[in-house]
């Protein structure tokens, strides 16, 4: 006689118990959000000393959309509003920059920056590893998504111009 045998889904998560873990673990979130928080200070204090650079500037630029996401992901939701004025900084000082050449911020740029990078501190104290990588993944899928769309208008302006 056969044995019938019924098809289980299986319930396993598809994280490993310790991996779930080491995602609520302090010590190894740490490092990493060390490492996150120390690239904004060093790009932010050369901003302020005039000394910014491109790579600098989207290094803030990344780590502002990644507190944006981690807003939408419930770690400090309703500072939205911080995180839209340092957009705004980092967009004023982008256009300093193509206008004068010039990488360097305003005293009140300065301290909207401060403020976002204090909010991305508790945010990043505040969430999992897991919460960190999902924000980081979307920031660069958007980041894919905007790069793809000034191509394609690039492209498509080019062809408007030629036809």
């Amino acid at each position: 006689m056969k044995k019938k045998t019924t098809n289980k889904k299986s319930s396993r998560t598809a994280m490993s118990p310790l991996l779930r873990a080491l995602t609520y673990s302090r010590t190894a979130r740490e490092p990493m959000i060390d490492a996150m928080l120390l690239q904004c200070y060093v790009a932010l204090d050369a901003f302020h000393r005039g000394q910014g650079s491109q790579p600098l500037f989207m290094t803030l630029c990344r780590h502002m959309l990644v507190a944006e996401e981690l807003c939408q992901l419930g770690h400090a939701p309703d500072a939205g509003h911080e995180i839209t004025l340092a957009h705004e900084a980092l967009v004023a000082l982008d256009a300093r920059h193509a206008a004068e050449a010039a990488w360097s911020l305003s005293p009140d740029e300065h301290a909207v920056l401060c403020e976002a990078l204090d909010l991305f501190a508790a945010q990043l104290d505040d969430a999992t590893l897991e919460h960190i990588a999902q924000a980081e993944a979307s920031m660069v899928t958007q980041s894919l998504v905007a790069a793809n769309l000034r191509s394609g208008i690039g492209r498509a302006q080019a062809v408007s111009s030629a036809g």
